[in-house]
Formats: structure tokens, sequence, C-alpha cells
């Protein structure tokens, strides 16, 4: 798969008529994009449980005040006890995927114990499960008009409230999402 058509790094906005529970009115940051699959991370989806619950089940202590109170997110329908951290680089942890020179996402305990202690990425996005697709199904969906897709942004992406990032990301785009029908057409 080329750069050019890679979505790596992208947003995947979900089209109004994708009714499908999991993934209606979702911003889906695409973490890795290649001829084999896909694999993103919802950031649209806060869950009723914050940080500090998911510290005390790792047996980490916070020594930060107010990290414990951070929004954990709903990542997508996949290993939903599995943790996913993005953040900013430079900096790398045991099990870090560089997305871009700039974008991280980090699987492994030592990012959570940095963020409890305050030395952690100043911007993070912590999230439970991911969303995957197969080789060629994001492809089939992109051309069913389930989904838009365009380059991500950080700053919907660490600092835009949860419940307005589905259409700003769209705006991004051009697009108004309140003007769009649920119905796809095909000519």
């Amino acid at each position: 798969m080329s750069f050019a058509t890679s979505l790596t790094n992208h947003f995947l906005i979900a089209m109004p008529g994708l009714n499908d529970p999991n993934f209606s009115r979702t911003v889906t940051y695409v973490c890795e994009h290649t001829e084999q699959g896909a694999m993103g991370i919802i950031i649209n989806r806060p869950m009723d449980i914050k940080l500090g619950e998911v510290l005390e089940q790792l047996d980490i202590a916070p020594s930060v005040a107010g990290v414990s109170d951070a929004q954990v997110f709903l990542g997508g329908p996949v290993q939903t006890d599995r943790g996913f951290v993005i953040h900013p680089g430079p900096a790398e942890y045991d099990s870090t995927l560089t997305v871009t020179p700039d974008l991280r996402v980090t699987t492994s305990k030592d990012v959570l114990e940095a963020i409890a202690d305050g030395q952690g990425p100043a911007q993070c996005l912590v999230a439970l499960g991911y969303a995957g697709w197969g080789g060629g199904q994001l492809e089939e969906e992109l051309s069913a008009n389930a989904w838009l897709s365009g380059p991500a942004n950080a700053q919907i992406l660490f600092s835009r409230p949860p419940g307005e990032r589905w259409l700003a990301a769209a705006q991004l785009l051009g697009i108004d999402m309140n003007l769009l029908s649920g119905e796809a057409g095909h000519a």
C-alpha cells in the first residue's frame, strides 16, 4: 500500500447512515493502515470510568492531583480489556507504535505509571479497546459510504470536548454533518 492510499494518522468520521451501534456518530483515529488491515481508536466515546479506576486495578498510585479524574474512552469493540494511550512524541515506552514523528500509541503499563507520577506526556487520550478491520474491509466500508476520512488534528484529538469531536472532524473537511442525509445513494 502506498503512502498516498494509507489512512494512517487520519480520522474516520462515521456517516449519519452508519447505524452500527459500535460506530454510530464516532470519530476513529487510525493508528495503522496497511494492506493487511487497519487499527484505530474511537476518540469520542467517553466511558463511565475515570483513569483513577484503571490505575487502581493496575496497583498504580497517582502522585499528581487530578490524574485520577481523567476521562477514559471506549476505543472500540475489540479487546475492551486492553488499554491504549494516544500521546505526542518523542517519548517512547516499552510498547509504543510510532504513528507519526509527533504522535504515538502506547499499550504498556509504563506510560500509565509515568502519567500517574506527572512524568508522562502532557497530552494523552486513554482508551480501552480498539477498532480493527481485515485487509480490504475498511476500503469496502469507505466505498459503501459508511465513513468520511481526513487528516487527523491534534486539537480535536486532545483538546476538543468529546461531544463536539464528530462535528468538528467533519468540519475540517468543510462538511456540516447536520446537512447530510442518513441515506446513501449510488448512481
